[in-house]
């Protein structure tokens, strides 16, 4: 008999140890298999055997000893097992570093049909399709019909049964013993076959870069170039370097968006070495790439931040382009960044890691500088045209604001409608997507929240839907106010949809698509949007930062920053950075082709350094100024930090344990730990459970992460108290 270790599929802090089930059956079973066992008053739960040992003992003399009974597991759901060791070390080593329950990183890891959850059965399975194969070609006593199939099916090594013949044709040869069923997997996935592409040559700064890279002695690489210097032409020649060695390439994007662009790319190069992940596949879709990568039938994977746990063998090189965007960092459990599990890879496998980005994190950037990276450079773009010139347009000044749209600035309508009469493309940026910003009562000042998690509800005209976006809360849009019965309901501020609506209103004739998340929602819309507008079929494209990085668009002479400053108000230590970082690389998106690009951004904060800065593009004059400002305040990456939230349905209990939790870990003595907090978080009420947090800031202090988790094994789950941590959060 043997007894398992199963972790179960509850991502809670408090359940974040193996539990002991006992198997006495004749299928397979080990470590890296999924089984479904009682736990607790649920009968039917999904567990992940993470160990197993044998025993002589019978289920009583196991429950003497004890004192306890163990059950036996249901039955095993898997033939071999989910992972193999290097990914199951890798489990292990993303559970540590980021606090996460083990099973929440292995949800992580694994696609819809294979995580270890009940859901899973749900999911879809393997595929088949049914071919014919010919056995017995002699055509005696066969009509006329029946030997034109078996003629069809003999001289085709396989053809599908749906093509040899009519059911009752096929079904006759069957019977008689001239032709088998033969079963092949069937894939749903069918990526566009591009024509072979050979390499283009590299201009001189791409070839030092190159050269410099593949002859770096660090691990990490990072290689910083602006906007539109060709840095995934260097991505290409040096994967095509590593396959030579017969590697394999982790190739990662930041958004969906970019997926399918960079998928050309290296297919165009690569042809069907390359396999495709991210979360605009369907979970069939996905299940046929994951199983066709874990079998060695691609070389190259191209995806999104959860591909960086693609089952992917013998990896050589993992690159990372537009490093420095916060979607590389996963929002919920567990919180890993794909920038650091591409590095824990990497260490297992002895590959390189490329980071690439015109604007790269302040972490990369500290530590290409102390020579803890490797660093690489490209200065120019790869066209030789000069970079976007750059204007500054304050709405503070009124006589400058068109009195129509009240949101544009007179000089970006002229010049937008400047460029498209010369059959030209602009594109406008405001980060925020849906019609308003929130709605209030005009009469009583009530503004509209989710009952959730206390958010304001943002409006969106299209579906006539309020919605948070935190959580996904939706209500109709309300006729009278709740407190006052007033019909005065008034909706403020600026969207994406409402940009496009007013756009229209005031230049009927111009032709304005339009790029969110929310168009994001409906398979497929992206790219369709973004083919659509390179077609021209789009004279504006208006959009969110989804449109502010890797976009290569030749007709672009125009990029428009509608509200430049709506991300300095955050209250987050990154709060300059990321409004620096989105205007940089906004302004980048113009002048690519052979016209020269422009940049309008319209601010009411003209004169910040993140603003002035990032329309000039001057990465370097930001970093040393910001770099001032993060040592002062003991920030990354002069700092590291853990965010640890603290929630409960009793309020008064949340309020406690995080007073609790602060105490302890300051009695743990740590030399260079410092505790901030507790504060409330802006959403504070997460469904029915009250939210508190701490921030834990330290330089060094080794053992701090492995003493968190060892408290919260002791104190959570008490009294309905749980506990999350975030290693290196992206905002505090």
């Amino acid at each position: 008999m043997k007894i398992l270790d199963v972790f179960i599929q509850h991502a809670k802090s408090s359940l974040n140890k193996p539990f002991s089930y006992l198997y006495d059956g004749d299928a397979p079973i080990g470590v890296g298999y999924r089984v479904l066992v009682s736990f607790g008053k649920q009968e039917r739960l999904m567990g992940f055997v993470a160990r197993v040992s044998e025993t002589n003992l019978t289920a009583k003399e196991l429950e003497e000893a004890n004192g306890f009974r163990i059950e036996f597991i249901h039955s095993v759901v898997d033939k071999e097992p989910l992972l193999n060791d290097e990914l199951l070390q890798l489990a292990d080593e993303v559970s540590q570093y980021y606090i996460a329950p083990k099973i929440s990183v292995l949800q992580a890891m694994l696609p819809q049909s294979l995580k270890p959850s009940i859901s899973s059965l749900r999911g879809p399975k393997i595929a088949y399709e049914d071919y014919l194969e010919a056995v017995d070609v002699d055509e005696d006593g066969l009509t006329d019909k029946q030997i034109e199939s078996l003629r069809l099916v003999a001289k085709s090594e396989l053809i599908l049964k749906r093509e040899a013949g009519t059911p009752a044709i096929v079904n006759a040869l069957l019977k008689k013993g001239k032709v088998r069923i033969v079963k092949r997997e069937k894939q749903r996935l069918h990526l566009e076959e591009y024509e072979k592409e050979r390499p283009h040559d590299l201009n001189f700064e791409q070839l030092r870069a190159y050269e410099d890279i593949l002859n770096s002695d660090k691990d990490v690489v990072l290689l910083q170039g602006v906007t539109g210097s060709g840095k995934t032409e260097v991505y290409l020649h040096l994967s095509e370097e590593y396959l030579k060695m017969g590697k394999n390439i982790l190739m990662l994007v930041p958004e969906i968006s970019l997926t399918p662009r960079m998928v050309e790319y290296f297919s165009r190069r690569f042809q069907s070495k390359v396999a495709i992940l991210h979360s605009e596949l369907t979970p069939a879709e996905k299940y046929d790439e994951y199983r066709r990568i874990a079998k060695g039938e691609a070389q190259v994977v191209v995806g999104a931040r959860s591909a960086v746990f693609a089952p992917l063998s013998d990896i050589g090189l993992i690159i990372l382009d537009e490093e420095h965007v916060e979607s590389y960092k996963q929002d919920g459990q567990p919180h890993y960044h794909a920038r650091e599990v591409a590095i824990m890879r990497a260490k297992h496998f002895g590959a390189k890691v490329l980071l690439g980005s015109a604007t790269p994190s302040f972490e990369t950037k500290a530590r290409a500088m102390k020579g803890v990276y490797g660093y690489a450079t490209i200065l120019h773009r790869a066209n030789a045209q000069e970079l976007p010139a750059t204007e500054i347009i304050d709405l503070t000044d009124k006589t400058i604001v068109d009195r129509q749209t009240k949101i544009f600035s007179k000089p970006l309508l002229d010049k937008m409608m400047e460029k498209v009469g010369k059959g030209e493309q602009a594109i406008l940026l405001i980060n925020r997507r849906g019609y308003s910003s929130y709605v209030s009562c005009s009469r009583c000042g009530h503004i509209f929240s989710c009952p959730g998690c206390r958010g304001n509800l943002t409006y969106h005209k299209e579906d006539g839907m309020l919605k948070c976006h935190h959580c996904g809360y939706v209500a109709q849009y309300p006729e009278v106010c709740p407190e006052c019965g007033s019909t005065q309901i008034m909706r403020v501020g600026f969207g994406t949809e409402r940009i496009c609506k007013i756009l229209n209103e005031r230049f009927p004739e111009l032709r304005v698509g339009r790029l969110d998340s929310d168009i994001g929602k409906v398979r497929n819309n992206v790219q369709k949007t973004l083919d659509a507008f390179k077609r021209h079929e789009y004279d504006v494209l208006v959009g969110t930062q989804m449109i502010a990085k890797g976009h290569d668009f030749p007709l672009v002479t125009l990029v428009g920053v509608v509200l430049a400053d709506i991300g300095l108000s955050l209250p987050s230590f990154r709060a300059n950075e990321t409004t620096f970082e989105l205007i940089a690389q906004c302004v980048g998106r113009s002048g690519r082709g052979e016209s020269k690009g422009e940049a309008l951004i319209q601010t009411y904060n003209p004169t910040h350094f993140a603003i002035t800065l990032g329309a000039e593009q001057n990465y370097e004059a930001f970093y040393r100024r910001e770099m001032q400002n993060r040592h002062i305040s003991l920030y990354p990456p002069y700092a590291f930090l853990i965010a640890i939230s603290i929630s409960a349905k009793s309020e008064e209990k949340c309020v406690q344990a995080s007073h609790a939790l602060k105490d302890e870990i300051l009695k743990a003595g740590f030399e260079d730990v410092t505790v901030l907090g507790p504060v409330t978080p802006y959403f504070s009420i997460v469904g029915d459970r009250h939210q508190r947090s701490l921030l834990v800031k330290y330089k060094k202090a080794p053992g701090i992460k492995k003493y968190l988790s060892d408290l919260q094994a002791e104190m959570s789950g008490k009294g309905g108290v749980e506990f999350g941590f975030d290693v290196d959060p992206i905002d505090y």
